[in-house]
């Protein structure tokens, strides 16, 4: 009996200790975790607002992209929601510098791991923010050419002239000399024609004069000019410069060069094909 009591009595004395331990526990963590939860709560908002806020400043910006500015509002809360999960760690006692340094290692194993695709990623945004080319634009980049249909952060889609669809990456985009042929509001267009030696070249510039004034998307600034420009084999080169407006380029200059044709027939110029002369000499020994 005695020795129950004594095993009762040591029990007891376990007990009120465990509830002294856990009640010591409770009160030292209790204002952290509190704390903790607060400094979520504020720290998420602050993030939201901070991210409605990029995006919105970005967004005023003349000609800011919608990729662009998702993108850097996304990585603005991100940083922040980052930094408030390393405080909210730190209140436990967590030893923030050793998962800082962990994350580094991480992120550059990743990074190695992931080199194309950041590369791609990089060129990406490069290309959102120099824009050497937007949505809708016609681009040729050396191996491939076509319309901008959409600048992603990994690849830009295009749309060929025959109709196909491509997917570039960003790293050769940006790696290419990249000719934009609708940035600039008016293109140069050479109107070339040869005729032949017997013709009449005055006729010929005056027929030339005559197409570009009675075509309305032909530009009076900068002014039209006519010159002759070679002498060749078989035709006198005969050049009409003139100047138009980007989005109307391509149907003017087929609508110029049809016109010019039937101009010529109709001044009875001619358009002489590639000829040669042969000399044919009699050898009176032979």
């Amino acid at each position: 009996m005695e020795e129950l009591t004594n095993n009762f009595a040591e029990l007891s004395t376990g007990m009120e200790a465990l509830i002294a331990t856990v009640g010591g526990l409770v009160v030292k963590y209790t204002f952290s975790v509190i704390g903790a939860i607060l400094l979520l709560l504020v720290g998420f908002f602050i993030a939201g607002q901070v991210r409605k806020a990029v995006y919105s400043g970005i967004k005023r910006t003349k000609n800011a992209d919608e990729t662009l500015a998702r993108f850097i509002s996304k990585v603005a809360r991100y940083a922040i929601l980052a930094v408030v999960i390393i405080m909210v760690l730190s209140q436990f006692g967590v030893q923030t510098a050793s998962i800082i340094a962990a994350l580094g290692a991480a992120g550059l194993a990743i990074g190695l791991a992931l080199q194309g695709t950041l590369q791609n990623v990089a060129a990406g945004l490069v290309l959102l923010f120099l824009r050497p080319f937007r949505v809708g634009d016609y681009i040729d980049c050396g191996s491939f050419d076509g319309i901008v249909e959409e600048i992603g952060l990994f690849a830009t889609e295009f749309k060929t002239l025959d109709g196909l669809y491509r997917l570039a990456p960003n790293s050769e985009v940006w790696g290419s000399p990249i000719t934009n042929f609708s940035r600039l509001p008016i293109r140069r267009f050479d109107l070339s024609i040869g005729i032949g030696y017997d013709d009449d070249i005055d006729l010929a510039m005056k027929t030339m004069r005559d197409i570009i004034d009675n075509n309305a998307d032909v530009l009076t600034d900068p002014e039209p000019f006519l010159f002759v420009d070679s002498l060749g084999d078989s035709a006198v080169g005969v050049t009409c410069r003139v100047w138009i407006k980007t989005p109307v380029w391509y149907p003017t200059t087929r609508q110029l060069t049809k016109d010019a044709k039937q101009a010529f027939d109709k001044a009875g110029l001619s358009i002489p094909f590639p000829q040669r002369d042969v000399h044919i000499y009699n050898d009176d020994a032979a």
